[in-house]
């Protein structure tokens, strides 16, 4: 008999999770969705009908990660955890809130750490020089930023750098385990996690933007390789390679678009739509 394959999906109700949702699901994964808002999940679920579960939380909660956890290790054995939840900001670093701050590397960066900590302590990891029978996939979903350093996105930067930072060192660390850690970073997509003045500068700028069905489909692609990392998007990636190399050209290249961009600053002042944080869950 086929053992089942569970899977868990943090940030589920968001653009991206629920699309990714919807390919594990139609891999043959049965998913535990994780959000905040009941009735969003409840809505995913029925699209996916009989192959999912909810666990609904909030994962800055120390009592909430673990209760998540219990009730998503009840349905089984988890063979991949999607570290997909998070939130964005746009703004001149001066104007953003010290609230807004702790909340977005509260969120982006700590919480998905420690959700992974305790994730491990349930899978009971053995020593295998046997890479091949892989126990358990996690993926931290990070962004393009999380390697390109971009103005107005300073504290979402630096919570995605830190996430890949995070992702590389325990991939390296578990790498003669039976546990499989990989980075999976899309650029911009059409979700609510960007306002609608960041979707005016990319189109102004000429920055493309992918559909989450798209950046699914190349989470997939990931999923069944044996990559530790996969960035979206050309030519992002591209950049994403090119800024640890040369940094100083990559500096150049951005500063000739810098008076634009903070030109969408002095628009985000006049929004308070903008002005705060967004909490949606990732992309």
């Amino acid at each position: 008999m086929k053992q089942e394959k569970i899977c868990l999906v943090t940030g589920a109700s968001g653009g991206i999770g629920r699309a990714i949702s919807r390919e594990l699901a139609s891999a043959g994964y049965t998913v535990i969705l994780q959000g905040r808002d009941l009735d969003k999940l409840t809505d995913i679920r029925k699209e996916l009908r009989y192959n999912s579960h909810i666990v609904c939380g909030d994962l800055t909660d120390e009592n909430a990660r673990n209760r998540i956890l219990n009730e998503a290790f009840d349905y089984g054995d988890i063979e991949l955890l999607v570290n997909n939840a998070g939130i964005s900001s746009f703004s001149d670093f001066q104007d953003l809130a010290k609230r807004e701050l702790v909340n977005l590397m509260d969120i982006n960066l700590l919480s998905p750490m420690l959700f992974t900590h305790e994730f491990l302590k349930r899978l009971s990891p053995s020593k295998s020089t046997n890479t091949n029978k892989v126990k358990a996939t996690i993926v931290n979903v990070g962004s393009a930023f999380g390697s390109i350093g971009y103005p107005g996105f300073s504290a979402y930067c630096a919570s995605k750098f830190g996430l890949y930072g995070f992702t590389e060192s325990l991939s390296r660390e578990l790498a003669d385990s039976n546990i499989r850690v990989a980075y999976f970073a899309p650029r911009a997509t059409h979700t609510n996690i960007n306002s609608d003045i960041v979707d005016e500068m990319n189109r102004s700028l000429g920055n493309a933007s992918d559909s989450p069905e798209f950046v699914a489909k190349e989470f997939m692609t990931l999923i069944r390789s044996n990559k530790a990392r996969k960035f979206v998007g050309w030519p992002e990636k591209f950049f994403a390679r090119f800024n640890g190399v040369f940094p100083e050209i990559v500096d150049r290249a951005i500063s000739t678009k810098l008076n634009k961009i903070k030109r969408f600053f002095n628009k985000s002042r006049t929004s308070e739509s903008v002005s705060e944080i967004s909490l949606v869950e990732e992309k």
